[in-house]
């Protein structure tokens, strides 16, 4: 799914201020560029001497052999035009909207007309910026900001383009909406997930990230669910296995609401990806699910935060992982209660399945509890396949890799079970195949 994107520049403040010149930004947004720009420069590279960071180098990553696309991918003007690759990779979930973004580019773009009908917003963000100003201005980096960490300041500077959602008031979107962000060699892609659900809306969207072929990913999601709204964020990230990847991503739930999150892990060199999870009004109800099963030397380094703001709210945090070869994973999460969240129940636990003697598998659960009528658990396990459980498979006629992949597929099955969508249940279980050798 990769393409060649010949035409690059290199990252750097005149780039920033000639992209902001090239769409035509408002002032607000291009003062907003070079104010994280000054703060990307201001900001040191993480070292291991930073706890977030002690597990995870930067050993080989080199900014400036990263450059941004000069332009634009073109657009497809209907399903049907599309390379036939794309078509197929569509079909596999039945969905009611699609975006197709390519090097920043929007090349492909449907949505049902009823929901149009309905008030329903489902567009790349450089579009949402003309059509729906107001909107973005006010929920654009209210949740993560530029000065958050290295990262999030260059992906402010820099960011291309991204999804939008704005569901409604009262609107059930009872089908997916699919969103597809592909990734040229070389490039540094900045992809921004802005996701709004109004008051007792409902929506799934899914997210998918490929290609980046030698090059970087430095993305950004936020998402807003308000009051009694329902909103599911599947995202997957099946990057090359030559590219670095970093994420910030934060969740605000309201009061009665519901959300759930996937974060399924397969590609990329290194990853460092973090997950805040907000509860920001009583009665609120999060989960925060992940899949990861890095192969060779991938690292996959993921950072959760579960923040208890306010009473009454429940969070249930679950991510698994198997690791093969010379692999290593970091799962370092944190529950906060604050004091007035008073009645809070929060869970969390990192289960690990090493698949090789040289694999390592890192695990850091916490807690930090400030009210006294909470409860709050954590767990971790990481343990090898018994050699015996392979052996009673194989003397039913298994083959050996057919075992292995029924003793992976099983350890996974907690999660895949609880995601909402079945072509997304295919998708998992189908890359759990290739990855134990099972096409």
């Amino acid at each position: 799914m990769t393409t060649m994107t010949k035409s690059k520049e290199k990252i750097s403040v005149a780039a920033v201020r000639r992209l902001s010149k090239r769409y035509n930004e408002p002032e607000w947004l291009r003062f907003a560029r070079l104010i994280a720009w000054e703060t990307f420069e201001s900001l040191p590279w993480p070292t291991y001497k930073e706890e977030t960071w002690r597990r995870t180098r930067l050993t080989g990553f080199n900014l400036a052999d990263y450059h941004l696309p000069a332009a634009d991918a073109a657009r497809f003007p209907s399903r049907q035009a599309l390379p036939e690759h794309l078509r197929q990779e569509l079909e596999k979930i039945d969905s009611a909207g699609v975006l197709i973004l390519q090097d920043g580019a929007l090349i492909y773009r449907e949505l049902d007309d009823a929901l149009v009908e309905k008030g329903v917003r489902f567009t790349d963000l450089r579009s949402a910026l003309q059509e729906d100003a107001e909107l973005v201005q006010v929920h654009l980096s209210a949740l993560v900001r530029a000065k958050e960490n290295k990262f999030t300041a260059l992906h402010y500077a820099l960011w291309q383009n991204g999804a939008f959602l704005y569901a409604p008031r009262n609107v059930v979107i009872e089908k997916p909406l699919q969103v597809l962000v592909i990734q040229g060699e070389g490039l540094a892609g900045l992809h921004h997930s802005l996701l709004v659900g109004e008051e007792n809306s409902e929506a799934v969207v899914v997210e998918d990230f490929v290609g980046a072929r030698q090059g970087m990913s430095d993305s950004v999601a936020e998402i807003f669910v308000k009051q009694a709204a329902r909103l599911h964020y599947l995202r997957l990230q099946n990057l090359d296995e030559t590219a670095w990847n970093f994420t910030t991503q934060r969740a605000s739930v309201g009061r009665d609401a519901l959300y759930r999150q996937l974060q399924a892990s397969w590609g990329s060199k290194l990853s460092k990806v973090w997950i805040d999870l907000d509860m920001d009004e009583p009665g609120g109800h999060g989960e925060l699910l992940g899949l990861y099963f890095p192969q060779d030397r991938q690292h996959l380094d993921h950072h959760t935060n579960q923040n208890h703001k306010e009473p009454r709210c429940t969070s249930d945090l679950l991510f698994k992982g198997a690791l093969e070869d010379h692999a290593r994973s970091v799962y370092q999460g944190m529950i906060h209660v604050l004091h007035d969240a008073q009645r809070t129940d929060a869970y969390q636990k990192n289960d690990n399945l090493l698949l090789s003697n040289h694999a390592r598998a890192d695990s850091i659960p916490g807690l930090e509890i400030s009210a006294d009528d909470v409860r709050c658990t954590h767990g971790a396990t990481s343990a090898k396949v018994p050699e015996e459980y392979i052996f009673y498979l194989m003397a039913r006629g298994l083959s050996r890799q057919t075992a292995k992949r029924m003793i992976v597929q099983g350890f996974f099955e907690e999660v895949i079970n609880r995601v909402p969508v079945p072509g997304v249940r295919a998708k998992l279980e189908a890359e759990i195949a290739h990855r134990v050798g099972i096409e």
